[in-house]
């Protein structure tokens, strides 16, 4: 029997996401048989997914399928190859992850409310994920880009009876279809440069590839898909949607959404530029590395200051994206300079980050599940003390913040690693602007690492260690074995992905090949699986298996000290917590989220729209002798006050304005339409 072909495989799960959808209308009288039937058969098609990119990527061959549907003359046209293969394999693993968890999460969901529309629009996001991802034509891409986007909205109100939830998924649906159009726009105008234009051939991938763009068009073609597809990617100022829809989302959906979603913004991005177009102006590499760094430093300054947990995740998410992009602008400057072995290491530094990304940030999203789920609490300052509650999340979500602060051995480090290589393994360029930019740039990416670094530091210790600050004694209970599974899946390929990078390295680098010509699997290899030397071993090298091995026999061995001590002397014993001196340590007088991040809010508060008051609550007492004060702080988005907020404004005051024209008499609006068929006839 043979294995079916990558594309094969890749509509086979397509199918069976789409039938998944239409069967929870069937059964949605029978709400728990719609959870496990739906994720069941959605890890199916994840499974299949992942099985059709993972042939993709290692037999680097590329298969095409027209489907003789859609428009007469236009059918949708099918495409995968290495670059897709490796974005389907990222939407299948971490699909197959959330699947598994969802079957314990989402029944949490049943008997309180209709799990039915996150069981129809679940399989329909996932479909159209991997849908955008194989496409090969204009108009497909789209309808797979909107079916993504319609889907994922409905996704993030499924709990619409919070009007802050509604807000967020109206916001979220905006930005996602002025990306949308910008995108369209920019397939619209390489388009009119293919052959095949008259009988709509024009808008298949293929003839655009084959198209001669002036070099002022295809700026103008990047620059429009690349801030539409940025749009998707939460890329600073881009990104308001981002922290708003990411909370309020269902824990599964958000681990997916900023998991996978992002990926296939950046996987526009690289094809539209190294495939599509062709990277021709060094300049447009110079646009995306200053956006990245932009948002990277952004995001992860405003991940610090949030006490929102899953908010937190949100803005970090935006500063990982910046370091993606970071990679792939280095990439596409390397690529306009002929410069290929480093614009593949930049471009492998960019992909295993995305793969990276995906693992860490699933199984932080799904770890706030899981304290959402036992607490019914997100807020960091009314958390604490839950490693002895939760003591198999404690352990799984303290892997993931490791692996996103870049700790070895985990997976985070070796991507970012790979970065700085690109940076320092560079050779004087040319232009003077880029001299002075990537010293910068790579300072720039050493300080995000080292605040993501400090971000999860807070964010694990302000949940998970000290007291109980909660307002009512903390109830909390371990979740269940599904969730524990997806969790646990996570954090194996966290330890993995970063323990076996020449591995994954040596798959992966089929896509700069096809992209670029060339590769540095050889390179990095030379030593075997023990060492990576991404360019050369006399210039940089790494070795994730010896530092594990090492990190492991130093805890063994203090694990067995401290714990074979037989004499009463120095036996291991157990004392109350040090505080400082303090005998009786209340949960008052331990740090907090906020008292946390106060000295970078003091360094970088100009960034942000920072609102501090204190308000004293005992009226009878003396100003100087107040018992009680209550402090507020609140920190709003600057990019949202500033470019969106006045739009806001101006549609509302136009609303107000033409309210005076609803009158609510039939016979006024019988006169508008008079009206407009005079003006109509005048005007003809």
């Amino acid at each position: 029997m043979t294995m079916p072909s990558p594309m094969a495989l890749a509509v086979y799960s397509v199918v069976i996401l789409l039938i998944m959808a239409i069967s929870a209308l069937v059964f949605k009288s029978r709400q728990g048989f719609l959870v496990n039937a739906v994720f069941a058969f959605s890890s199916l098609a994840c499974v299949m997914a992942l099985t059709a990119g993972f042939q993709a990527v290692s037999n680097g061959a590329v298969e095409t399928l027209i489907l003789p549907i859609g428009l007469p003359d236009l059918p949708f046209y099918l495409r995968i190859d290495a670059l897709s293969g490796f974005f389907i394999a990222i939407i299948g693993l971490l699909g197959l992850f959330v699947s598994i968890y969802s079957l314990g999460y989402v029944r949490g969901f049943v008997g309180q409310r209709s799990i039915t529309s996150l069981a129809v629009f679940y399989p329909l996001f996932m479909a159209g994920m991997i849908l955008v991802v194989i496409s090969d034509d204009a108009y497909f891409f789209m309808i797979a880009w909107e079916l993504m986007a319609v889907s994922s909205f409905f996704l993030v109100c499924f709990e619409d009876e919070s009007g802050a939830n509604r807000r967020a998924a109206f916001i979220y649906l905006l930005i996602a279809h002025i990306g949308a159009v910008m995108i369209l726009l920019s397939f619209g105008l390489m388009a009119g440069f293919a052959s095949g234009f008259e009988n709509f051939k024009g808008y298949t991938f293929s003839a655009m590839r084959g198209a001669h763009i002036s070099p002022g068009w295809a700026s103008a073609a990047f620059l429009l898909a690349f801030f539409g597809f940025a749009a998707k990617a939460g890329v600073v100022p881009l990104h308001v949607w981002l922290p708003e829809a990411h909370p309020a989302a269902p824990s599964n959906v958000s681990a997916l959404m900023s998991g996978v979603m992002l990926k296939t913004a950046l996987y526009g991005i690289i094809r539209l530029t190294f495939d599509i177009l062709t990277v021709s102006q060094w300049w447009w590499g110079g646009i995306v590395l200053v956006l990245g760094l932009i948002s990277a430093v952004t995001g992860i300054l405003y991940a610090i200051m949030q006490v929102d947990l899953k908010r937190a995740l949100a803005y970090s998410s935006v500063e990982n994206v910046g370091i993606i992009l970071i990679s792939i602008g280095l990439s596409m400057i390397f690529t306009a300079h002929k410069m290929h072995e480093l614009a593949s290491l930049a471009l492998i530094a960019g992909l295993y980050h995305s793969l990276n990304h995906a693992m860490f940030k699933g199984l932080l999203f799904m770890g706030a599940g899981a304290i959402l789920h036992a607490t019914h609490e997100r807020n960091m300052e009314r958390m604490g003390g839950l490693i002895h509650k939760l003591p198999w999340t404690a352990t799984l979500f303290l892997i993931g913040c490791l692996s996103i602060s870049a700790m070895p051995p985990f997976n985070g480090f070796v991507s970012e690693w790979l970065t700085f290589q690109a940076f320092l393994l560079s050779p004087a360029l040319p232009n003077p602007i880029l001299k002075l930019l990537f010293p910068l740039g790579a300072a720039l990416l050493a300080l995000t690492a080292a605040l993501s670094a400090r971000c999860f530091v807070k964010v694990y210790s302000v949940t998970f260690l000290g007291r109980w600050r909660g307002e009512h004694p903390c109830a909390a209970r371990e979740v269940n074995w599904p969730m524990k599974a997806g969790m646990c899946l996570c954090a194996a390929s966290c330890l993995l992905l970063g323990v076996f990078p020449t591995a994954v390295i040596g798959w992966a680098d089929m896509a700069p090949l096809i992209l670029i010509g060339a590769k540095i699997s050889v390179s990095a290899k030379t030593f075997g699986w023990l060492w990576l030397t991404p360019v050369s071993s006399v210039r940089a090298s790494y070795s994730a298996p010896v530092i594990f091995i090492g990190i492991t026999a130093v805890v063994a061995a203090a694990y067995a000290v401290f714990h074979s001590r037989r004499s009463s002397k120095t036996a291991l014993t157990r004392a109350p917590v040090w505080g400082c001196g303090f005998e009786k340590l209340t949960n008052r007088m331990q740090y907090n989220s906020t008292s946390f991040a106060m000295p970078l809010r003091r360094i970088f508060g100009f960034l942000m729209m920072i609102k501090e008051s204190v308000t004293p609550q005992d009226a009878n007492a003396h100003g100087a002798f107040q018992r009680k004060f209550v402090y507020r702080l609140m920190i709003n988005d600057r990019v949202w006050y500033l470019l969106y907020k006045p739009f806001s404004k101006a549609a509302f005051w136009c609303a107000r304005k033409a309210g005076f024209m609803q009158h609510g008499r039939i016979q006024i609006y019988l006169l508008y339409s008079f009206i407009t068929l005079i003006v109509l006839l005048v005007f003809a």
